[in-house]
């Protein structure tokens, strides 16, 4: 973690008023908190220039009245309208005294799954942890050039020596999404894929309906041209024309006279 040094002058006297007048003077009103009793000091706009307009965290090196304190900087508040500076908290670092900060997080490369048409999404920009001053890296960089589709960094998936995260361990840092455009092209492609399956299926049923009709209808035109079972061959139906009559061949009795 880099150090800057911010030079500022004790305050004689605390309130509003005083206060008003300091940042018409275009210095902040500042207060170093952590050591037997809290520092009130106010030091240039310009001092903060480093220190402010960074995502990286900082210690700071405070020189007021001739006697210099380690700290890092814990609360800025800015005007609604101007976003000037009109206040800053600053805490002070005890060696070996753990403290908690707001570790800023950044990306590292290319992800696979962007180029197949996914989205990088960066959940939480920074992360709370706590541990020892020394142990505080800038800045936390989360390689991301492995990331397909799907794929995410968790906050117990970090590791850091000495440093333990406040946030949720399940809770998501990074991850890589589909986007809408790619999950409709894959349900348009799903819906084509079912849509030729399902036509296919119909079409060889029907053929297979129609062979067997056809054998079915050649069956029984066979069965109507074959002669009963057991019948002799040429032989009339009964009843038919061509069948002798009972008294046919019979010579009639004459009549008596």
């Amino acid at each position: 973690m880099k150090t800057l040094t911010i030079t500022g002058s004790v305050r004689t006297t605390v309130g509003k008023k005083e206060a008003a007048d300091l940042r018409r003077s275009e210095l902040v009103p500042c207060v170093l908190y952590g050591g037997k009793q809290p520092l009130h000091f106010s030091a240039s706009e310009k001092e903060f220039r480093h220190l402010v307009y960074t995502p990286d965290i900082h210690s700071v090196k405070i020189d007021v009245g001739g006697t210099s304190y380690n700290a890092i900087m814990k609360d800025i508040q800015f005007h609604r309208v101007s976003d000037k500076i009109i206040h800053v908290d600053f805490l002070e670092v005890v060696p070996g005294k753990s403290i908690t900060l707001e570790i800023p997080v950044k990306t590292h490369g290319a992800a696979p799954g962007v180029r197949a048409g996914g989205r990088l999404l960066k959940k939480l920009r920074s992360l709370t942890a706590k541990g020892t001053a020394d142990k505080f890296p800038e800045a936390i960089t989360i390689n991301v050039e492995k990331m397909e589709i799907g794929d995410s960094v968790r906050v117990k998936d970090i590791k850091l020596d000495g440093i333990t995260f406040v946030n949720n361990p399940s809770a998501t840092v990074v991850a890589v999404r589909i986007t809408r455009n790619v999950a409709e092209e894959e349900a348009t492609a799903a819906a084509t894929t079912a849509a030729a399956t399902g036509t296919a299926a119909p079409a060889a049923g029907a053929a297979a309906g129609a062979t067997s009709a056809a054998g079915a209808a050649g069956a029984a035109a066979g069965a109507k041209g074959a002669p009963a079972a057991g019948a002799k061959a040429g032989a009339p139906a009964a009843g038919g024309k061509d069948a002798p009559k009972k008294d046919e061949g019979k010579k009639e009795a004459p009549k008596k006279k």
